[in-house]
């Protein structure tokens, strides 16, 4: 059994957002104590407030790759997040003092709008080039658009766009590049301005949702191939196996709840096959009669051995083998809140899954709003972290006591040898105690990297 080596996490940066809860502050970076020698284990111990409101941050990046080993001058000590909604890009110092991040430098979204024609920056990684790069969903109007930011990893000036030629998707999302096999490959969630304000199902079967993955030459940074995982599939969280040799690796499909296996074909080129599907349940006294898992985050562990996904929804958090990757097995599953718990408004009419709907969740005397959606793993593959916010529309739209009494950081206990998932009764983080208020807290992030911000090269 392989264990990795790597440092305890003993913080861990969260962004928490206040949009849409309707309280008028700003969203911040929340530093969490997760160290359980400390005595202020699972508490909030510094917050980095942002000086606008309604930003939306979401996810976050690093300024340098852990893949500039051998160049001394290259540092992680600058965070990258980009707001959602507002298209501002924060710079956070975490290097000055790993305990109190504070803010560096503000790119304004007028200049993401005027140097790239893009709006809606997601996903931002590090590159090999000391570049940073954040992929976008839309155009500054709210169309879809799935272009890619270029900043200058010193001065964090927009460079401008990363993609060349005349083909650009339609929408875009998440991204993962693997330079040994000259490819990237971005998702697609949908079209801004219809899924910016919530979950309207009449969007669907309209082409405003993401059903593809787009390849593109890393080299040349145009796009060469789509590949279509089905129609108002959205799919979002990308990762390819950490093995900077492997080929393939897992993308997670939100709408349609499934995982496909994404791989590099004998001819060259990419495709992809479903592996994982969630059956949907059949409901009564909700959006829809039947409710998909709502597949949110994915990720692997960093020796390539299991495969964590959240389903937003229905509420579980699982763990699959993944030794081979074309047949990945369930060996760990927990349900921690979502839409389908007892004694809720929705009655489970067939599940194909469950011989009874699951208890509400409870930990230290909470209940817990939500379900489980962020995750993030320990380096040695033994503690895996949760929150329950997916975004502030969809949050209150699905969600409304989530808003209402503010998201929750868990923390699962992993079995690493033939697997296992438990939830650790003596973690609770409750961004419902807030001193401004119950907030959503969101991504997981490391000092130094993690499992979902590292590309070897």
């Amino acid at each position: 059994v392989s264990v990795l080596k790597g440092p305890r996490e003993e913080i861990v940066y969260v962004p928490c957002i206040y949009r849409n809860t309707g309280r008028k502050k700003p969203d911040f970076l929340a530093t969490v104590d997760v160290n359980p020698k400390s005595p202020h284990y699972c508490q909030v111990i510094h917050r980095l407030p942002m000086p606008n409101l309604g930003d939306e941050l979401h996810h976050s990046g690093w300024n340098a790759c852990s893949s500039c080993f051998g160049d001394t001058t290259k540092k992680r000590n600058r965070l990258i997040l980009p707001s959602l909604i507002s298209s501002r890009i924060y710079v956070v110092d975490v290097g000055t003092d790993l305990r109190a991040p504070r803010l560096f430098k503000v790119v304004n979204s007028e200049d993401v709008f005027w140097k790239c024609n893009l709006g809606y920056p997601h996903t931002s990684h590090c590159l090999g080039s000391g570049e940073i790069m954040i992929s976008t969903l839309g155009d500054p109007s709210g169309s879809g658009k799935g272009g890619f930011i270029l900043l200058d990893g010193e001065t964090f000036e927009i460079k401008g766009n990363w993609e060349k030629g005349d083909k650009i998707p339609a929408m875009g999302y998440d991204f993962w590049y693997q330079p040994r096999h000259n490819v990237l490959i971005s998702t697609e969630w949908g079209i801004p301005k219809y899924l910016g304000y919530g979950f309207d199902p009449n969007d669907l079967k309209k082409g405003r949702y993401g059903r593809r993955l787009n390849v593109w030459d890393w080299t040349t940074h145009t796009h060469v191939q789509a590949i279509d995982v089905g129609e108002d599939a959205a799919p979002l969280e990308i990762r390819f196996l950490h093995n900077p040799a492997a080929a393939e690796g897992f993308v997670g499909c939100t709408i349609s709840s499934a995982i496909h296996r994404f791989y590099k074909t004998e001819q060259g080129d990419w495709a992809a096959e479903k592996v994982i599907q969630v059956p949907s349940k059949k409901v009564e006294g909700w959006l829809l009669p039947d409710m998909p898992g709502f597949i949110t985050d994915i990720l692997i562990s960093l020796d390539d051995r299991f495969l964590y996904f959240s389903n937003w929804l229905h509420g579980d958090i699982r763990q699959y083998d993944i030794s081979n990757t074309r047949k990945p097995k369930l060996v760990g599953q927990v349900f921690v809140g979502g839409s389908v718990t007892k004694g809720g408004p929705v009655t489970v009419c067939r599940d194909e899954e469950l011989q009874s709907q699951p208890d509400p969740f409870f930990i230290k005397g909470k209940r817990v709003p939500g379900g489980p959606q962020m995750i993030q793993l320990s380096l040695d593959g033994k503690r895996l972290y949760v929150t329950t916010s997916l975004y502030s529309a969809w949050d209150r739209q699905f969600y409304p006591d989530l808003v209402q009494d503010g998201s929750v950081m868990l923390q699962l206990d992993v079995g690493t040898a033939q697997g296992g998932l438990t939830v650790n009764e003596r973690f609770l983080v409750d961004f419902g105690k807030e001193p401004d208020g119950p907030c959503l807290a969101h991504e997981i992030r490391y000092p130094g990297g993690d499992c979902t911000s590292d590309i070897w090269v």
